[in-house]
């Protein structure tokens, strides 16, 4: 059975009715279709692009954007079938529990649940995402691995697991990989091509009513849905929300002036800090990526949980990126520590370092609506991006701890390149993880949607996708946010029993 359908070629006017509509073919969205396959539930999915990249599509994600410089917002997303995983790295990592705490000295923190409400759904995320066996932090504990002996301290080694397809080809593109198995979903209609336009709620503002749905080639129809997930990725969804305002004049969910806002990504600041180990070169698992017990594995270093709630700083997962070269301080200071400590220099090693961090929620680090428009004349998405020096001083204390551990135990040094805001906005780049916008809150007034994902004062709107976390970890975002939408699956098939 071929349940996929280019809009194109539907009729404009057409009206079509379903059970549960799904906006956006990414992650979420293949997710949340493929969890609701052999059920009652009549599923549409209408995805913006096709099968392929398409330049004309590609341009709707266009948008200006203030404050701290950013990516082109169409350069961060990937729309068509299976969205971002078009050109993701396949880096995966679980959210640790603290992750989903209420801290006392971190503003706007705490999910509605904790990591307890995921652990069931982490599993068939794994799969989902093809990362092999669920290993992570038990590495050491699965095979034979020379970590860098650090001692005691706030820094331990923490492992990433990698996306593969069939073939050990890295990563899983979920359009490509699951185009066949959607196919034979049979209460599934996937709609290419096909752009929400509109979302129209009914006259008290209560219930979505219709969407409207729009082509590049001119073609104009509605689906009428008892259900809708919003999964088009933070910035579509927050713009499509704030966009339909014919309704309510702040737009949808928007009462509390919180839909586009807490928008965030993981900084990746440049040429951070060099890494020198007095025993010897690091075994290959910190250098890049190696097949472990029956996954692709990868070694990095982050701060413990009691370190971060000691010494209240945030996520961060730093990898070693590749050999270097010290400059003459640094290889002066690399004599003076090894003599000290009663190490042979010349078996010293130096590696740079990288590094995605976690910054803490802000909420005018957002998405409005810019006064330009696009080629279906929907208002374009306007980033406001911020990166306050509370973010920067609190991964330097991290960094600062590490230099710590590694001197004191005698198996390294590290020299940290970076002092002003000046030097850790040069070269800064960011990890293409759109997340908040939409977060969760069971307080109306501090979050879009309930803990389920369903937009506060709404009947039958829900989001999907990271745009939901409050906070963020420093973990990559696309295993969690399968794994959330997994569990949005089972509650959505409540309501059809």
């Amino acid at each position: 059975m071929n349940s996929f359908i280019d809009a194109r070629s539907v009729p404009s006017g057409t009206a079509i009715e379903t059970d549960l509509l799904i906006v956006g073919g990414g992650p979420a969205g293949i997710t949340l279709a493929l969890a609701l396959k052999n059920t009652p539930i009549r599923v549409t999915l209408l995805e913006s692009g096709g099968m392929e990249f398409d330049a004309a599509t590609q341009a709707l994600y266009e948008g200006p954007e203030t404050g701290t410089h950013y990516l082109p917002l169409d350069g961060s997303r990937m729309r068509f079938l299976g969205g971002s995983t078009n050109h993701w790295g396949g880096w995966c990592r679980p959210l640790e529990k603290i992750d989903f705490e209420q801290r006392d000295w971190l503003a706007h923190s705490g999910w509605p649940f904790g990591r307890e409400a995921l652990e069931a759904y982490y599993p068939r995320a794994q799969e989902m995402v093809e990362a092999g066996p669920l290993i992570y932090d038990d590495a050491p504990n699965r095979f034979p691995v020379t970590m860098l002996a650090m001692g005691k301290g706030g820094i331990e080694t923490v492992w990433f697991q990698f996306s593969k397809m069939r073939g050990n080809v890295l990563p899983t593109h979920f359009g490509e990989r699951y185009a066949d198995d959607l196919k034979q979903v049979s209460n599934l209609k996937l709609y290419t091509n096909a752009n929400v336009t509109g979302l129209r709620l009914a006259k008290d503002g209560k219930s979505l009513k219709r969407v409207d749905v729009a082509t590049l080639s001119g073609v104009k129809f509605s689906v009428t849905p008892k259900y809708v997930v919003l999964g088009a990725g933070a910035i579509e969804n927050a713009r499509l929300m704030l966009a339909s305002n014919d309704v309510m004049a702040a737009g949808v969910g928007n009462a509390n002036d919180l839909v586009g806002r807490y928008f965030s990504d993981h900084p990746i600041p440049g040429n951070n800090a060099t890494l020198v180990t007095f025993g010897g070169k690091l075994s290959p698992y910190y250098l890049g990526t190696q097949n472990a017990g029956g996954a692709r594995m990868r070694a990095a270093f982050a701060p413990t949980e009691n370190f971060r709630r000691t010494r209240h700083v945030l996520g961060s997962l730093i990898t070693v990126d590749g050999g270097a070269k010290l400059d003459a301080l640094g290889q002066a200071a690399v004599r003076t520590a090894a003599e000290t400590l009663g190490y042979n220099a010349g078996k010293a090693h130096a590696y740079t370092i990288g590094c995605g961090f976690e910054p803490a929620p802000d909420p005018e680090r957002r998405i409005t609506l810019d006064t330009t428009r696009d080629a279906l004349g929907m208002p374009r998405g306007k980033l406001n991006n911020t990166i306050s020096d509370d973010d920067f001083a609190r991964y330097r204390a991290t960094l600062e701890e590490w230099g710590r551990q590694l001197l004191t135990s005698g198996a390294g040094l590290l020299q940290i390149h970076h002092a002003t805001r000046a030097e850790w906005l040069e070269g800064l780049d960011w990890g293409n993880h759109h997340m908040g916008t939409t977060r969760m809150h069971a307080d109306p007034k501090q979050g879009v949607t309930d803990a389920a994902g369903l937009v506060h004062g709404m009947s039958n709107l829900f989001v999907a996708g990271s745009g939901l976390f409050p906070t963020y970890g420093a973990s990559n975002p696309t295993m969690n946010l399968v794994a959330l939408t997994l569990r949005l699956a089972d509650h959505l098939k409540g309501f059809f029993k």
